[in-house]
């Protein structure tokens, strides 16, 4: 029973940040600037410019992750960049593409691999403390 209150209430904190986050991308959108910045991203520099800049950075991240030989953490401390890279690149297409279902699709990398890194990352902080 608690498993499946807890598990509800998980869904439901999804879903609430999904909204959010579909909302103010709605208001940008509608606020008909290019600028609005509230994803983190530079405007100012081109689409291709924001991609080439995910992938060196996430290729250099990915690169410098500490492994350890241990399957799982070396998952997590690789996933980790690699997500964050998705998520930059998403960002960069929500802010310069116009196609509605690969935009809802960059909303929905946004949210869920958020969300994503920071399991991973209660996960590596609960390997490093067995």
């Amino acid at each position: 029973m608690f498993k499946q209150a807890k598990s509800i209430g998980r869904a439901r904190s999804r879903i609430y940040v999904f909204i959010l986050a579909t909302i103010s991308l709605a208001v940008c959108a509608t606020a008909g600037s290019i600028s609005c910045n509230s994803l983190g991203a530079d405007t100012e520099k081109s689409f291709m410019d924001l991609m080439h800049e995910a992938m060196a950075s996430m290729d250099k991240a990915m690169g410098s992750a500490p492994m350890t030989g241990d399957p799982d953490h070396d998952f997590a401390a690789m996933m980790i960049p690699h997500h964050q890279g998705a998520i930059d690149m998403a960002k960069a297409e929500l802010l310069y593409g116009k196609d509605t279902a690969l935009r809802r699709l960059a909303q929905e990398i946004v949210v869920t691999q958020e969300q994503e890194i920071e399991v991973m990352r209660t996960r590596l902080k609960q390997l490093k403390l067995q």
